[in-house]
């Protein structure tokens, strides 16, 4: 089994789901006592956070590939950003390493492939709807159109995230804005919703969509399951 090397902490809401979704999807495979070989650096997430709203891309491309270098040196095969928006440095990560990144828009893309969509909506932070590094991908390597919400439906989502999942809470009201956003953009002619932030699968399920919703946490931690056991 390969070892997967996880930058985490971003926030720990969903570090937590990655690591409890990559153990339990080896257990599954492999067997009752079996769990994934792993190694998990985790930020302290408010440094983070205030370094995103601070623009200051460059320091934390600094610090993420700090990351990355500290897991391969501690033996990790394959590397995961556990975070939609922190794959704006996946380039720079991927060229300061020898071992893969595996980015998270790939294997999410691919799944809507397979199911027959072709235009998604994406919901996450104001960074990944709002910059190319996460849409372009999905349409210039993928091929797929990608609706995003409006304005004030984008500070909705990013203020929920932001002020409410990362911090473990869940509350009803954001859940119902969520599902009349998902509408919205449905109305505009998305066949499909990601869940492009790792925290949103804490708030928004298939029960909240009138269309099917990728989870990229969950699609994220399978393909790494896959890598793994590849190996």
């Amino acid at each position: 089994m390969r070892t997967i090397g996880l930058i985490g902490g971003m926030s720990w809401e969903s570090s937590a789901e990655y690591y409890r979704i990559l153990n339990q999807g080896v257990r599954d495979r492999l067997g009752p006592t079996a769990s994934a070989s792993c190694l998990l650096w985790s930020f302290n997430f408010a440094e983070i956070e205030a370094l995103q709203h601070q623009g200051d891309w460059d320091r934390l491309t600094a610090r993420i590939v700090d990351a990355a270098q500290r897991l391969e040196a501690g033996g990790a095969d394959v590397l995961l950003i556990c975070t939609n928006t922190m794959h704006r440095m996946a380039p720079a990560v991927q060229a300061a390493v020898k071992v893969p990144l595996l980015h998270i828009a790939d294997p999410t893309a691919e799944r809507i492939k397979s199911a027959g969509f072709r235009k998604v909506g994406l919901l996450g932070t104001a960074f990944t709807m709002e910059h190319d590094f996460y849409k372009g991908r999905l349409a210039k390597q993928h091929g797929l159109s990608v609706i995003v919400p409006s304005e004030a439906d984008r500070a909705t989502v990013h203020r929920v995230i932001y002020e409410e999942l990362v911090a473990g809470r869940i509350v009803p009201a954001s859940r119902e804005a969520y599902r009349d956003i998902i509408a919205r953009m449905v109305e505009a002619g998305a066949e499909a919703v990601i869940l492009g932030c790792t925290e949103i699968m804490l708030l928004i399920g298939p029960q909240d969509s009138p269309v099917p919703v990728f989870d990229t946490t969950a699609i994220h931690a399978a393909a790494a399951i896959e890598a793994a056991l590849a190996g």
